[in-house]
């Protein structure tokens, strides 16, 4: 098999191997790294990197498939780490000049998990500058590129994660999302990307109590993403949030066939661009093809929840931030200072305002999820932005209107404000340029398996993504 098919292995084939003895750990590993090294300079996924280590680590995995000794979910997989979470000993910078020489004293709950499970962390993952923008940018590692087509952005803020899986260059990747951050990158790279419902998976203090964060996987099939989340999920002695008890989703399930899916195409408050439009109305009908019946519902929201959404982003995540604006300002790039001086100008009442818009969203979505299985909406208005570019001073049109810059042209985020929604982003397509398109499968409260339910029926029926050369960007 050539390097460039095997550094796509999917998890689930890789395990299956392993244990065959048909694939040693060393072997993807290696193709996985050459990959990496083919590609890096032109589309920068990866800040730090580990091969030596991550080498040796191989090595001691292959050595334990040939002893038929017990394994770990992830044993042998190259996993991509978000530069943002911590693992004791290493650098992480989230993506700013201020942290450039931080290291880590302690290893984050998720990636003590990963660890525990036999992943090899051979590299960490770009992010913008504490994932504050949609886009993946800095002034510390540069721009990072859509494999699909480098003029633009392969999302943000776990872009380097979406850039890495759609370029080969890691089996499975972790991210987080506190206004689209797993699903944007997801859905511009032609990935799986989860957002599980608030308190399934840990994080670390203080955001483990805010309830717009998340973290999650992202995968090329929706396998892999399950295996993901089956390590990252439960509960924590040090996170209070965290659910018990643990759920361990399923990976074979019943046909959806008789399923009643809601759709919405705007959400009643996005601009949406044709393309968008086309490949969400294609998906739909392979839904339809599985028997279901798809009916298009009026949400009743207004603009008025991206306002919300932003208030309470400026508020709390904002307002984290800002800390370090008398300090170290001049180190910040744009969108980070920006978020950090708008924060600045938000107020109780500004944040309590945002509450009662959350309350009022759900008053209308509840209601629709009980009579549905699911609801169906595109996860991004726009199918991607230029990679370089800066929501502070450039323009965002869709059907020739001005939208916000930094949220405007996604759809994710009122699902952040509907936090205990699960929400699973599965590729729609693609449009003219190249980029990739998807969907989001939004599910009731806490009821993950419906929407993984909906999604494998889905990839099932088109045969997957990722598969063959000519499912691949050329990179």
């Amino acid at each position: 098999m050539e390097t460039s098919d095997l550094c796509y292995t999917s998890a689930d084939d890789a395990i299956a191997a392993f244990k065959a003895k048909k694939l040693s750990p060393v072997e993807l590993m290696q193709a996985v790294i050459t990959q990496a090294e083919k590609v890096q300079d032109n589309l920068k996924p990866f800040t730090y990197t580990y091969y030596d280590e991550a080498m040796d680590l191989a090595k001691a995995a292959e050595a334990r498939y040939a002893k038929g000794a017990e394994i770990g979910p992830l044993d042998g997989l190259p996993i991509g780490i978000k530069d943002e979470s911590y693992i004791a000993g290493k650098q992480t910078s989230n993506g700013s000049l201020i942290m450039k020489d931080f290291v880590a004293e302690t290893t984050s709950v998720n990636n003590q998990r990963i660890l525990a499970a036999g992943g090899i962390v051979h590299a960490r993952t770009a992010t913008p500058e504490f994932s504050c923008a949609g886009v993946t940018w800095s002034r510390l590692w540069g721009v990072t590129r859509n494999p699909w087509n480098p003029e633009f952005t392969p999302g943000g803020s776990s872009g380097g994660s979406a850039a890495s899986l759609a370029a080969g260059t890691s089996t499975i990747c972790t991210g987080s999302d506190i206004g689209g951050s797993i699903r944007i990158p997801a859905s511009t790279c032609g990935l799986v990307g989860y957002k599980p419902p608030y308190g399934r998976n840990t994080d670390d203090p203080p955001f483990n109590l805010d309830f717009y964060c998340h973290t999650g996987p992202l995968a090329r099939t929706v396998k892999d993403a399950i295996r993901m989340q089956n390590v990252m999920c439960g509960p924590s002695p040090t996170d209070i949030a965290s659910l018990r008890p643990k759920l361990v989703l399923p990976t074979e399930y019943a046909s959806i066939k008789g399923w009643k899916i809601a759709y919405s195409a705007d959400l009643c408050a996005f601009e949406v661009d044709p393309e968008v439009r086309r490949n969400t109305e294609a998906a739909l009908q392979v839904f339809r093809d599985l028997g279901a019946t798809v009916h298009e519902v009026d949400l009743g929201w207004s603009p008025k929840i991206l306002d919300a959404a932003m208030t309470y982003l400026n508020h709390l995540f904002g307002g984290y931030l800002s800390t370090l604006l008398a300090e170290h300002g001049d180190k910040m790039t744009t969108y980070c200072r920006h978020l950090c001086e708008e924060a600045m100008q938000s107020t109780a009442q500004d944040f309590v305002g945002s509450l009662e818009v959350a309350g009022e969203m759900y008053n209308t979505l509840g209601p629709i999820l009980e009579d549905y299985n699911v609801l169906i909406c595109p996860t991004t208005g726009l199918p991607a932005v230029p990679a370089d570019f800066d929501q502070t001073t450039q323009k965002v049109m869709i059907n020739g209107k001005e939208v916000n810059s930094a949220l405007g042209w996604v759809m994710t985020t009122p699902f952040n404000t509907m936090s205990r929604c699960p929400v699973l982003t599965v590729p729609s397509g693609h449009a003219a340029n190249g980029v990739p398109t998807g969907i989001q499968i939004v599910g009731r409260t806490y009821c993950d398996e419906d929407v993984f339910q909906a999604a494998l029926a889905y990839e099932t029926a088109l045969g997957g993504w990722f598969g063959s050369t000519d499912k691949r960007p050329v990179v």
